[in-house]
C-alpha cells in the first residue's frame, strides 16, 4: 500500500502528469485510496455514515406516515361532523379514542380463554361504539357502526405511527444500526399498509363496500329470492330461511349496511341448536389473503371454518359442528391485505357469482333433496344492505 501511495505522489509531481486526463485520473485514484484507508482503518466511521443515511431515510418515511395519519384523523372528524352534527368539536374525543386499547385475557391457564376473550372484546366493542354514538347524536344506527369503523381506522394508523416512531427514536438515541436496519427493511410494507388505511377511511366515510365485504355480498345474493323468512339470531346478525335447489338453506350474515361483522359464530351456534334436525353441512364464505403473484378474486374451496379475527366465532362453529358431527366446507376469495380494507374492486365483486355457482353445485352433489344446509357469509357488511 505504501508503494502504491508513493507511485501516486511521484506520478502527480512528475512532468508527464501535466496532461488533464492524467491529472484527473491521479486525483481519482488518490481519493479512492484515501477513502479505502479511512474505511479500512476506521470501520466505525463508515458505520456511522451508513447509520446517518438510514436514519434520514426513515425520517422521510416516518413523516409520510404522519401525514397519512393526520389525513385519516381529519377524515374521521369531518365525517362525524357531517353525519352526526354534534354541537361541539369532536376533535379531542377522536384523539382520545385513537389511544383506546383492549387488554387480552391471561393465557397462562388456557381453560375457558375463548369465552374470556369474547367477554373482553364485546365490552371493548360496545364501549367504543357508545363513545362514537355520543359524538354523532343524530346519526342512525347503521351510520354509528360505520363511524365506529372509521374511528377504529384512525386508531389503527395512530398505533402504527407510534410504533415506527418509537423504533426510529430508539435507534437514533442508541446509535444501534441493527435496530434501525430491521425497521428500515419493513418500512415499504408499513407504508403500503398505511396507504391502505387511507383508502379504507375514504370507503367508510362514504359507506362503500370493501374487499372484506365479499362474503356478505355472496350471502346477500344467495338470499335474493322471494318467499324467504328473515329474523335475528345474534347481535347485529340475521338469518334468512329459503329454498334453494329443493334444499332448505339458512343464510347467516351481518345486518347491513352499517360497518359490522356481526356475531357469525354465535349466530350459527344458536341456529343449529334451534333446528329440529342437524344440518347436512355448514358452509362459510370469506375473503382470504392471497400470496404474491396470485390473482385477485380467485375462488378456492376446502374444508373447515373460513373466519379470520381473534378466533372466537371460529371456535363456536367448530365446537357445535364437532358435537353434532356436521361437515364443514369453506369457500375463500383471494385478495391482498390492501384490497381487503379498501373499496371493493371489480375483479373481487365478480367472484361473488362464481361462488354462488360453486355453492349450488356443492348442495346438489353432497346434500339430498329436502336436506338442511347452513351458509354463513363472513365479512364487514359496510355498504351491503
Amino acid at each position: 500500500m505504501e508503494k502504491g501511495l508513493s507511485n501516486v505522489f511521484t506520478a502527480f509531481l512528475s512532468p508527464s502528469a501535466a496532461g488533464g486526463e492524467n491529472i484527473l485520473s491521479i486525483i481519482i485514484s488518490f481519493v479512492w485510496l484515501l477513502m479505502f484507508m479511512v474505511f479500512f482503518l476506521y470501520p466505525s466511521f463508515g458505520q456511522r455514515m451508513q447509520l446517518s443515511y438510514m436514519l434520514r431515510d426513515l425520517e422521510r418515511k416516518l413523516n409520510k406516515l404522519k401525514s397519512i395519519k393526520d389525513e385519516i384523523r381529519q377524515t374521521a372528524i369531518d365525517t362525524i361532523k357531517k353525519v352526526g352534527k354534534p354541537d361541539f368539536d369532536p376533535t379531542p374525543e377522536v384523539d382520545r379514542l385513537s389511544e383506546f386499547f383492549v387488554i387480552p385475557p391471561e393465557s397462562m391457564d388456557p381453560y375457558g380463554i375463548v369465552y374470556k376473550l369474547e367477554h373482553i372484546l364485546e365490552i371493548g366493542e360496545l364501549s367504543y361504539e357508545n363513545e362514537v354514538k355520543k359524538l354523532a347524536p343524530i346519526a342512525e344506527e347503521h351510520q354509528v357502526k360505520t363511524l365506529t369503523n372509521l374511528v377504529e381506522i384512525a386508531r389503527g394508523i395512530n398505533t402504527l405511527y407510534r410504533v415506527v416512531r418509537h423504533y426510529y427514536l430508539l435507534g437514533k438515541k442508541t446509535s444501534n444500526i441493527y435496530l434501525v436496519l430491521q425497521i428500515q427493511m419493513i418500512m415499504p410494507q408499513l407504508v403500503e399498509i398505511a396507504e391502505a388505511y387511507r383508502m379504507a377511511s375514504v370507503a367508510f366515510s362514504q359507506g362503500q363496500p370493501i374487499g372484506d365485504s365479499i362474503g356478505v355480498l355472496v350471502a346477500a345474493k344467495l338470499s335474493d329470492v322471494e318467499n324467504k323468512k328473515r329474523y335475528t339470531v345474534a347481535r347485529d346478525t340475521m338469518v334468512e330461511e329459503l329454498e334453494l335447489e329443493n334444499r332448505k338453506v339458512y343464510v347467516v350474515r351481518a345486518i347491513g349496511p352499517g360497518g359490522t361483522v356481526g356475531r357469525p359464530g354465535e349466530a350459527v351456534k344458536n341456529l343449529v341448536e334451534s333446528l329440529p334436525e342437524n344440518p347436512k353441512m355448514i358452509i362459510t364464505i370469506d375473503a382470504g389473503l392471497k400470496l404474491e403473484g396470485e390473482e385477485s378474486g380467485k375462488v378456492v374451496e376446502g374444508v373447515g371454518v373460513a373466519i379470520g379475527g381473534p378466533g372466537v366465532d371460529k371456535y363456536k362453529i367448530e365446537e357445535v359442528a364437532k358435537q353434532r358431527n356436521i361437515p364443514l366446507y369453506a369457500f375463500v376469495i383471494f385478495e391482498s391485505i390492501q384490497e381487503a380494507i379498501t373499496p371493493m374492486r371489480e375483479s373481487i365483486a365478480k367472484a361473488a357469482d362464481v361462488v354462488l355457482q360453486k355453492v349450488r353445485k356443492l348442495l346438489t352433489e353432497k346434500v339430498e333433496e329436502g336436506g338442511v344446509v347452513v351458509v354463513a357469509g363472513i365479512g364487514n357488511t359496510v355498504g351491503v344492505g
